[in-house]
């Protein structure tokens, strides 16, 4: 064992391994972050935002910008987030809600570490994402348990009853549980959860008293029509007679601006953001991300972010429009997938017989690309061998639409040659 840290000097996230989504020699479709071209113009528009932001902060606020922020986020923060959403989702999004977080992952962890007794459960879909789950699993005392994932959402009668079975009362938080999802073009499937399961997500929340999470890091990259509820938050009305508050929205700009901003939003009912307001680990230090926060709301004051993300739309859009056109045409028999409506996320699953593990060998070996394998995206080990996600954020129209062609090809040159072998 080494007695000294080994100083690798990374660039960035991705630096420094086999999953390098820059190496010129490899075109990795399994990465869900935005690609470089999306990301060159925030240089220049996070230095305006910046000295738009500075110079009131300099003249008018006492430099407060660099003080312990408000536990939520200061009221000009949540007031431009607010306002963009309410329109994009296209239904209320109230300042008084939110909480600025790091982002989904920040949020994840703060939410499990402040509502959910730690003797309790994490339900979560039978695939999903598989980050978060590494997160969940730090959390050694809470058991995760997988739900079964059909093609409109999570199996209602399967969580009703594993739900049922398992419920105890907490003495100590407020939920002795949490379904943890991404309703919303779901990470890996690219489901979009249909009105009836999201309304009985919400129903069997308030019969069991549990918590639902929801990832809603992709919600307004609708690409063929905007649903009818652009978040599960919604269905979670407060004008129902049976409302209590068990829904929380989890926000995040890493998809629509870039993630090395650092900066997400949590979207609470009132009984819940009293007690995460209150909480010794926001307490301590305020707002989690004051400064950033207050530089992207100049951004949106000044009308550059609201330009910037409508761009990014619109090249996500044509990705994923793009690389599901050639697939419908290209993929071979056997092998199925559905075109998601939305998000970042296409998966694909092979016939029974095939590992897509063994596939991304193939492919990586014969035509330098990869992917992620299913098992990947679940807590049960083994389950999902058969499928694997390709992402359509980093690369550009061309690169995806060659990148494609060859993944189609490669994929039936493996299936000959599987079947020969087994002959």
């Amino acid at each position: 064992m080494s007695l000294q840290n080994k100083e690798q000097k990374l660039k960035h996230l991705f630096d420094g391994g086999a999953w390098n989504v820059y190496a010129p020699d490899i075109l990795n479709l399994g990465v869900g972050a935005p690609g470089t071209d999306l990301l060159e113009p925030c240089c220049d528009l996070f230095q305006q935002a910046s000295a738009h932001c500075l110079n009131r902060e300099k003249d008018d606020n006492q430099s407060l910008i660099f003080q312990y922020g408000p536990t939520s986020g200061t009221f000009e923060v949540r007031h431009q987030l607010a306002q963009y959403f309410t329109q994009m989702y296209g239904s209320p999004v109230n300042s008084e809600d939110l909480i600025i977080t790091t982002g989904a992952t920040q949020g994840l962890h703060f939410v499990l570490s402040t509502l959910i007794d730690f003797n309790g459960f994490i339900f979560v879909d039978e695939f999903t994402y598989m980050i978060a789950l590494d997160s969940m699993k730090h959390f050694t005392t809470l058991q995760i348990v997988p739900l079964k994932l059909n093609d409109d959402g999570v199996d209602l009668k399967d969580l009703e009853a594993k739900v049922s079975e398992r419920r105890f009362k907490s003495n100590s938080k407020e939920f002795w549980a949490m379904y943890y999802t991404i309703p919303t073009y779901h990470n890996p499937t690219g489901i979009l959860f249909s009105p009836d399961v999201c309304r009985g997500i919400v129903k069997l929340a308030r019969k069991f008293d549990f918590l639902v999470l929801c990832d809603d890091v992709y919600n307004i990259l609708n690409y063929i029509e905007k649903p009818l509820h652009s978040r599960l938050l919604s269905y979670d009305a407060r004008t129902d007679e049976d409302f209590a508050g068990n829904v929380i929205s989890n926000g995040s700009f890493s998809k629509i601006i870039g993630p090395g901003v650092r900066l997400g939003w949590l979207e609470v009912p009132p009984l819940l953001k009293l007690q995460l307001d209150r909480s010794g680990i926001i307490m301590s230090g305020g707002c989690f991300n004051n400064y950033t926060a207050g530089i992207v709301a100049s951004l949106f004051e000044l009308q550059l972010a609201q330009t910037h993300i409508a761009s990014v739309y619109e090249a996500y859009k044509e990705r994923m429009l793009t690389t599901t056109a050639i697939l419908k045409a290209e993929l071979p028999e056997g092998c199925q997938f559905s075109a998601p409506r939305g998000g970042y996320f296409i998966w694909i699953k092979l016939p029974e017989e095939l590992d897509a593990g063994e596939f991304m060998e193939y492919t990586l070996k014969h035509e330098k690309i990869t992917f992620i394998a299913g098992p990947r995206f679940a807590i049960e080990t083994g389950k999902g061998k058969q499928y694997f996600r390709i992402s359509i954020a980093f690369h550009s129209k061309e690169k995806l639409e060659d990148g494609t062609k060859r993944l189609c090809s490669a994929l039936k040159s493996f299936m000959a040659i599987t079947a020969d072998v087994k002959l």
